[in-house]
Formats: structure tokens, sequence, C-alpha cells
């Protein structure tokens, strides 16, 4: 890096906004003068960050497949209350690079999105926070589901079960203004939240610096889940 190199201040109006005078390109006015700080332009010449946010990527990519074709065998057709049109082989991988200005994949599968109905477990990476697995569920069934949670609470109780009680599924963040633990000393809170529920969305996390990530069981972890709320879904 050059030496001496002058910034941009960051106190001043031509960091970002509005020149101190105007500033005129090729008859083009500029409102905003662009400046990179010094952590920024530290970080434009990094190759390693992204060598190795690639090699990562490419893991997990690789550990979702690993899931999907683990899962397969968990996902039986009988004996289970399925929205209409439910197709058990259907699933879905997607990435995206802004969750919250985050990275992320995920894969749905099972996977049922159809106008009002929904049953899909999710497993989401998301990059600088965490994995999550989320059981996803509206429409023709929620009152049934709704009252298995109830009929069978001591299997879903201190597990790290958490009822997302936002207005819509979307969000993703571990933050107890978002979620309502499922514990043993709460079932009464929960049958009350449950009453008011339009959708059902049940998620588990695994930070990154949990044993289970470090030594490669995440396979183990979203079976592990899926098996936990199966009972979710008996008829």
């Amino acid at each position: 890096m050059e030496k001496n190199v002058k910034y941009c201040s960051t106190h001043s109006p031509g960091y970002w906004g509005r020149p101190k005078k105007n500033v005129v390109i090729r008859g083009h006015f500029i409102e905003k003068i662009i400046c990179f700080t010094p952590e920024e332009n530290a970080l434009i010449q990094d190759t390693h960050f992204f060598e190795t946010k690639a090699r990562v990527s490419q893991k997990v990519k690789t550990l979702l497949e690993q899931i999907h074709i683990a899962l397969k065998k968990e996902v039986p057709t009988r004996g289970l209350l399925l929205p209409q049109g439910f197709d058990s082989a259907n699933f879905q991988f997607v990435k995206g690079e802004h969750l919250l200005n985050f990275p992320y994949r995920y894969l749905d599968f099972p996977k049922h999105f159809k106008n009002k109905e929904m049953l899909t477990f999710r497993t989401l990476f998301w990059w600088g926070h965490f994995f999550v697995f989320a059981l996803m569920l509206e429409g023709e069934f929620l009152a049934q589901y709704k009252r298995n949670i109830l009929a069978h609470y001591s299997g879903f109780s201190d597990q790290g079960l958490f009822i997302l009680m936002t207005e819509t599924p979307w969000e993703w963040r571990l933050e107890s203004k978002y979620l309502l633990e499922i514990r043993r000393d709460n079932q009464a809170e929960v049958k009350k939240a449950l009453a008011s529920r339009t959708f059902l969305k049940i998620h588990r996390y695994l930070n990154f610096d949990q044993a289970a990530v470090r030594e490669g069981k995440g396979v183990h972890e979203a079976l592990k889940t899926f098996r936990l709320l199966a009972p979710l879904l008996k008829s």
C-alpha cells in the first residue's frame, strides 16, 4: 500500500454527501463524492478473504446436498397431515448475498408453498450468524399442528426449539423479541401464544462455534431437528 495516502474525512460533506462545491464531470453534476476509508481500502485489496469464502461456500453447498439426501429417508407420506398437492420429492436450493446484508444458502426439503398452504423444512446457513433449521406450517391443518405441540409438549420442551412470534415467517434473527422458547416451565404461555398464530414456524439454531459444527455433524443436527419436529405433522 502506498505511503502517505490521503483519504476523505468521514466528518466532511465530501465523504458521503453533497460536495462543498459543485463537481461537474463531462457535463454531469456529481452529487456525491465517493471515497473509501482506510479499512475499506484494505478490504477491497484483500484476495484471501474471497478465496476462503469461495471454499466455505462450496463446503456449505455440499453439506446441504448431504442433508437433502439424508432427509429423503425421513419424509414418509402416510399418517401425516399434508396439504393437498403435497409432493414429497419437491425441494429447492437457494443462495443469495443480502439477508440483512449477509450472504446465505438454504435448502427447502420437504417444500410446499401454494396459495395459503405451507409445509416446508428449511436448513439455512447465514454467514456471520449461524445455521438455523425451521419447520414452516400454514393452511388447512394449522389447528391440528398446534394441538400436536400441546399433546406432545414434553417431547418439544427444552430442546432448543423456538416459536417465531412475528407477523410474517421471514424473520431469522436469534432475538428474544421475535421468539418464544418452548420450555417445560412455560406451557401456559406457549398455549396462549399458539392460539393467535396464523402460521407456525419453529426454529432450532446451531451456532458456528458449537462442537457439532467443528466436528462436521451438520447432517446429524438437521436430522435430529426434523425428527424432533415430526410429531407435529401426525394426523
